[in-house]
């Protein structure tokens, strides 16, 4: 049945020049090297792309089997079609219809519609295709995040925050071996992402005509959502306008949660701060990132995918209430009343304004480190990929310095070798870095100069 989503044998639709009878080749013997494992490991940056090749060794360490099958966990039923129903991107799908669904779907390929996590909401195309693709786990309600299921274009796209595609045995899982897949991100107008769409079928995907297609997509989605939200906030003002009305006040004072970094997160309250648990944190760090406010159901998909009841949440929510005082959030949604400054939102800042010497300054170390609810991870790894990207493209020694100082730079071979090619080649600091270097190469079994090639 898998066999349907190809849409067509392997040699149709390749795009001349883009050797994907090579890649696959490659991938193939990529996949048996990472079966036998251990030394052989080192093969790997020679046969995959770079930005497959470290989806991979994420993957790999995080314990994903690439011969797991689909399991059948996932969101379904009421659950899912509420979840759906209130999802932002719901907003926009009058508009990928006309833009994607018509014309991909009348030409056998499928769209799949994720959402900022990599939970797909739906799946469109011919039903033989749809389900082949639930056989491959592309089904409604599942989740296709880079730490469930290993490297696809949709997890690439929530991992990284880019626009990406990948082919046949470049998926980590062999059951995902007949898809290939391009993805884009939508953002909404704080630019923060709310959604991926891909198109999916066989070979035909695998050319660049499909990838900007839906990267176009993805921006009109975006620009519609612009639209929506000026249109929204001039209603609101005419309308107080014409009541002679102003908004409600707030409640008074402000707040500042600080969660970077391994010591225990602390809630600034009109100067005093407050130790917070755990779970409190993740929720009040859910509610800075979600202004427009969370449903019971969807706080309890963000904080943990084994489906917490509403009366678990509720009672949450009343305990932190105690803790922050009973004016700090509304309920249906819950949703902030007073403003709330993060330290991850003073990271972003200064990413946005280029100041990564700031950046890395203000990088205490990952968000809530010890935090397993799916929505701070993903917090916590576009965060991390941002600034490593920053300090990557910076050619700053300082900022590069900083970096390698640090927990999370200490073994980032990509990071030593920027900074090494910062440092004059005569000097002592150069044979420093040189020398750790060659320790990281030893340890991940890794040509870090054939990396750097690669990533060029």
């Amino acid at each position: 049945m898998v066999s349907n989503l190809a849409g067509g044998g392997a040699g149709q639709g390749v795009e001349p020049g883009t050797q994907l009878g090579a890649l696959e080749s490659y991938a193939a013997q990529a996949h048996g090297y990472l079966t036998v494992g251990g030394e052989q490991l080192a093969q790997l940056p020679g046969l995959l792309r770079p930005l497959v090749l470290e989806s991979w060794l994420r993957s790999l360490r995080g314990g994903v089997d690439p011969m797991d099958e689909v399991d059948g966990r996932g969101l379904r039923g009421a659950d899912l079609q509420r979840y759906r129903d209130n999802h932002p991107i719901a907003a926009v799908m009058p508009l990928v219809d006309k833009l994607l669904l018509q014309d991909a779907t009348s030409t056998g390929l499928i769209v799949v519609i994720a959402d900022q996590f990599g939970r797909v909401l739906s799946v469109h195309g011919n039903p033989d295709r749809v389900n082949a693709a639930a056989e491959a786990g592309l089904r409604e309600g599942n989740d296709l995040s880079e730490r469930r299921v290993g490297t696809n274009a949709i997890g690439l796209v929530v991992r990284t925050g880019r626009a990406a595609w990948i082919h046949g045995p470049e998926h980590y899982l062999h059951r995902m071996h007949r898809i290939t897949g391009a993805a884009a991100p939508v953002h909404d107008p704080d630019g923060r992402p709310v959604g991926v769409l891909m198109i999916a079928g066989g070979v035909r995907v695998a050319r660049p005509e499909i990838l900007a297609l839906v990267k176009a997509a993805a921006t009109a989605a975006e620009m519609d959502l612009v639209l929506t939200a000026v249109r929204s906030r001039q209603r609101g003002a005419e309308r107080l306008a014409a009541d002679g009305d102003s908004p409600p006040p707030a409640p008074a004072g402000r707040l500042a949660l600080d969660v970077l970094g391994l010591g225990q997160s602390q809630l600034t309250v009109s100067g005093e701060r407050v130790p917070l648990s755990q779970r409190h944190a993740e929720i009040l760090l859910l509610l800075a990132e979600h202004t427009e406010g969370l449903s019971a159901d969807h706080l309890a998909l963000l904080l943990d995918d084994t489906d917490l009841d509403n009366g678990t949440i509720r009672a949450a929510m009343s305990r932190l209430r105690a803790v922050v005082g009973p004016q700090v959030f509304g309920s249906r949604p819950y949703r902030l009343r007073v403003p709330l400054a993060t330290d991850v939102e003073a990271l972003r800042a200064a990413l946005d304004s280029g100041d990564v010497d700031t950046a890395v300054r203000l990088y205490a170390g990952p968000v809530l480190p010890r935090s397993t609810a799916p929505g701070v991870i993903d917090i916590r790894d576009e965060l991390r990929v941002r600034l490593r990207t920053a300090v990557l493209r910076s050619g700053d020694p300082a900022v590069l310095s900083r970096w390698t100082a640090g927990a999370e730079g200490r073994d980032d071979t990509a990071a030593w070798i920027a900074y090494r090619a910062t440092v004059d080649r005569d000097s002592a600091l150069y044979a420093q870095i040189e020398a750790k270097i060659r320790v990281l190469d030893r340890r991940m079994g890794a040509d870090a100069t054939q990396m750097q090639r690669y990533d060029s």
